[in-house]
């Protein structure tokens, strides 16, 4: 069973930093269709440079390494008992070596178990085959921005903008529009889907992921399906959203459907939202060796996606920290920062621990960086491994009054914020910088040393660490003058998915 072990861990390291062909391919297209000089443009070029990045150190392509799920395939008489331990192993060596965050929580306590083990973690699914010599092992490391845009709409409903969906597949495809709307920048666009029609409340979410295993290439063998997926990858980029929400030419890289029966008094349509991250590969092993026969999803090359790296324009605006009101109040949206000096990340526990209770560092002039990185101790010392931004949505009750209460300058995170934020930044002078989701290894190199760490209590991607960055890049997209860029592009696209109400396929 060793063997078994070692050929999980290196699917584990594997799918958590090098994707697969098809999503490189997909995601070189999108490249080449958007408009070049754009915030777009500039954010596809990080994600392509970030995927090299993590391909060369094999380090996380993403620090959110997300629920690690195992679907398993096994011979009749299997120990799947012996095979689940060895399974737990490997998923707790993959994150002791940085390969995997550690993200099992307890969900009474908060703590974090350390190594991605606990109730409920890893997911592991087996099921029986015919095939007596072969094992398929498939991981889906689906990160937490992503899944919480997943979503189920039981059927018939009103949806805004696109009107009332019925029973029919008329009705599944509103679904669907308004489910790649709704996620918007949070999931870390451009995205893939998985959609389930039919099933039960679980059954439903769980063959929507599973769609997420097929080939972004493939074609659907029921003819209705495939029609109705040609239909949403021909149309929903003209909803305007683009890479982060920054809006652009490209949305969606890939919607697979598959269809289930149901009750007669449910019909629900369940949407698996995943990020370009789109981190899934599987195996086949040997019954007898254990042994890594094939991979499934690496029958073509992996090629850099890159040339060269990304340079600087010139026209980017130098910050370093602590940085003055007045500079906050000169930015606008659509700059591009490079920031320098310290930022402190500070993610759910850390902003909720901060509502009641003093700092532990002065927060005056500071950047509060909503990211829960991977980090490893090395001879006493921490080293950031990975560390891309976190979905801000989640903060908003928390960050007007941080802002205030702290004398805030910058926030730095994803998918931007609310209301509530942005009249808080007008009325004290701060900015929200959104950061590339899921470039985790692009903005790991920007961190120069780990200056310290408080509140480890909360576990590592909840801790605020202190780090000191030189040339951090992000995009202003929520300025000091009240102007946000993604309640525009929410209200834009929203405009643009009202077209498709009566749309025929």
């Amino acid at each position: 069973m060793a063997q078994f072990k070692d050929s999980i861990l290196t699917l584990v390291i594997d799918t958590s930093t090098n994707l697969p062909p098809d999503v490189r391919e997909a995601i070189a297209k999108a490249k080449q269709n958007e408009t070049q000089g754009t915030r777009s443009s500039l954010a596809l070029d990080m994600i392509a440079t970030n995927v090299d990045f993590a391909c060369a150190v094999e380090g996380a392509i993403c620090q959110d390494t997300g629920m690690p799920t195992f679907y398993i395939h096994t011979p009749v008489g299997t120990n799947q008992i012996e095979l689940r331990k060895q399974i737990l192993e490997a998923v707790a060596e993959a994150t002791k070596l940085g390969k995997l965050r550690n993200n099992s929580v307890d969900s009474l306590t908060g703590k974090n178990s350390g190594n991605n083990l606990g109730p409920g973690t890893p997911v592991i699914h087996f099921e029986q085959w015919e095939n007596e010599n072969e094992i398929e092992v498939k991981l889906l490391l689906k990160g937490g921005g992503c899944e919480n845009k997943n979503i189920q709409y039981s059927l018939p409903m009103d949806l805004p903008n696109v009107g009332k969906a019925g029973r029919t597949l008329d009705g599944v495809r509103k679904c669907i529009m308004h489910a790649v709307w709704q996620a918007q920048g949070h999931g870390c666009s451009i995205g893939a889907i998985g959609v389930s029609i039919g099933g039960d409340r679980t059954t439903g979410y769980e063959h929507a992921k599973q769609q997420l295993f097929r080939m972004l290439d493939d074609v659907n063998p029921n003819p209705e399906l495939r029609k109705l997926e040609e239909y949403v990858m021909e149309n929903v980029d003209k909803l305007g959203i683009g890479t982060m929400g920054f809006g652009g030419n490209t949305t969606l890289i890939g919607c697979k459907v598959g269809v289930q029966n149901r009750l007669p008094a449910s019909f629900f349509v369940s949407v698996a939202y995943d990020c370009w991250a789109f981190r899934r590969q599987g195996v086949i092993l040997d019954t007898k060796t254990f042994a890594i026969k094939r991979w499934l999803y690496k029958e073509k090359p992996i090629e850099k996606m890159m040339k060269e790296e990304i340079s600087l324009t010139g026209r980017e605006i130098k910050l370093t920290t602590p940085i003055s009101e007045e500079q906050i109040r000169k930015l606008k949206v659509g700059d591009t920062v490079l920031i320098s000096g310290k930022m402190f990340t500070g993610r759910d526990q850390i902003h909720a621990y901060l509502m009641s209770n003093p700092s532990p560092v002065d927060l005056n002039g500071q950047v509060i960086y909503h990211c829960g990185p991977v980090a490893l101790q090395e001879n006493g010392k921490w080293k950031i491994t990975a560390a891309g931004p976190t979905t801000s949505g989640r903060e908003e009750p928390y960050q007007g009054t941080i802002i205030k209460k702290f004398g805030v300058r910058a926030v730095v995170g994803k998918g931007g914020m609310g209301a509530k934020t942005l009249a808080a930044l007008k009325e004290h002078g701060a900015v929200y910088l959104n950061a590339i989701g899921g470039a985790a290894q692009y903005y790991a190199r920007c961190i120069e040393e780990v200056e310290g760490v408080d509140l480890m209590e909360f576990g590592i991607p909840e801790a605020m660490w202190h780090l000191r960055v030189k040339d951090f890049p992000a995009i202003v997209t929520m300025d000091a003058n009240g102007n946000s860029l993604h309640a525009e592009i929410e209200q834009s696209s929203a405009v643009e998915l009202g077209k498709f109400a009566e749309a025929v396929m």
